[in-house]
């Protein structure tokens, strides 16, 4: 099925707005066309201005350093913003269905529930691997869309090519495949197969290898055809002149997103070593992402004590496969330390 017969019919019809900054390219001595201020007396830093609504130059600089073109982008308002309009575009109200696997990250149902479309969920494996026949089985003439996690949330670990592949070959929708903590297993990401599946979306964040986060920066990754959709039905200026200068000042210091990456990989494995030596601990998933996810004997009762001290972390036992688990974010070398010491205080109580 092609990409505009999977597109909601009212969605393919649509004129999108125009704003005054698409209709004009090139340099200029004065911009009279937006009705801005043209006083930038707030901070003298050129805010008085509507940002570039298709942030042209911060996607020259990601398509350099991730090998694709500038058309095969989207940029939103973190990884959030596409994974709706995914499902605004292509989903029918009332009618069509995503598809997931359970446990994987809980905003695919929260922005199927909002649009009105329904989310089918299919249990990962006991290994948090995918069950093929089920998710298989389940694909109907409704189901619009597939989202995988990978890395997964929140187990942690890869989910394998040759599934995805399998899935990818038989499926006639759209595959969204997050890769937000990608950029912690190295050489894993699907971004080289944009080539050989048409109807593959790859979402990925500046929220954790990037350590960016509080400017909610999100990327899509697709053919041509899909990115103008999202293009087509976005908000005008979704992205704020301040995030996309940041962004581009980190785009231009990757030394220091190599080396800080590199570090949370090295803590995570630390991190790791040192939990397995805590008799509270039953066990820790492999995790090819920026967090552990941590069997306990008694997560309720580690949860509890670790919150009364001050620390932060996820009770994830309320999900499938997840009995007494709690979601250790990979911190700081101190923070991390900080973390195994209360635990020990923790183990240490009779």
């Amino acid at each position: 099925m092609s990409i505009q017969n999977l597109l909601r019919e009212n969605i393919r019809k649509l004129k999108p707005y125009s704003s005054a900054r698409d209709e004009f390219t090139g340099d200029a001595i004065l911009f009279l066309d937006a009705n801005e201020n043209s006083a930038d007396w707030v901070t003298g830093r050129g805010f008085n201005r509507y940002p570039d609504p298709h942030q042209r130059a911060v996607k020259r600089a990601i398509a350099e350093f991730r090998g694709l073109s500038s058309e095969q982008i989207f940029l939103g308002n973190g990884s959030d913003e596409a994974i709706d309009l995914l499902i605004r575009a292509f989903c029918e109200p009332g009618k069509e269905q995503i598809l997931i696997s359970d446990p994987s990250y809980g905003m695919y149902a929260v922005a199927a529930a909002v649009n009105d479309v329904e989310t089918v969920k299919i249990p990962l494996k006991k290994d948090f691997q995918l069950d093929l026949l089920a998710m298989e089985s389940a694909f109907t003439h409704r189901t619009k869309i597939l989202f995988l996690c990978s890395p997964n949330n929140p187990s942690g670990n890869l989910l394998k090519k040759s599934d995805i592949f399998q899935l990818m070959e038989i499926f006639s929708g759209l595959t969204i495949l997050d890769e937000a903590y990608i950029d912690f297993a190295a050489g894993a990401s699907f971004l080289p197969e944009l080539k050989k599946f048409p109807k593959l979306v790859i979402l990925q964040t500046f929220s954790k290898a990037w350590g960016l986060a509080g400017l909610r920066a999100g990327m899509a990754f697709a053919n041509p055809e899909i990115i103008a959709i999202l293009e087509k039905i976005k908000h005008p200026y979704n992205m704020n002149s301040h995030t996309q200068k940041l962004l581009l000042q980190a785009l231009n210091e990757k030394n220091r997103f190599e080396k800080f990456t590199a570090l949370i990989i090295k803590e995570r494995e630390k991190l790791k070593a040192e939990l397995k030596n805590l008799p509270i601990v039953e066990k820790i998933y492999p995790s090819d992402a920026n967090f552990l996810l941590v069997k306990f004997t008694n997560a309720a009762t580690v949860f509890q004590k670790l919150l009364n001290m001050g620390i932060v972390v996820r009770d994830r036992s309320g999900q499938t496969h997840c009995q007494n688990c709690l979601r250790l974010t990979v911190g700081s070398p101190n923070e991390n330390e900080i973390l195994i010491k209360n635990l020990q205080k923790i183990a240490s109580i009779k």
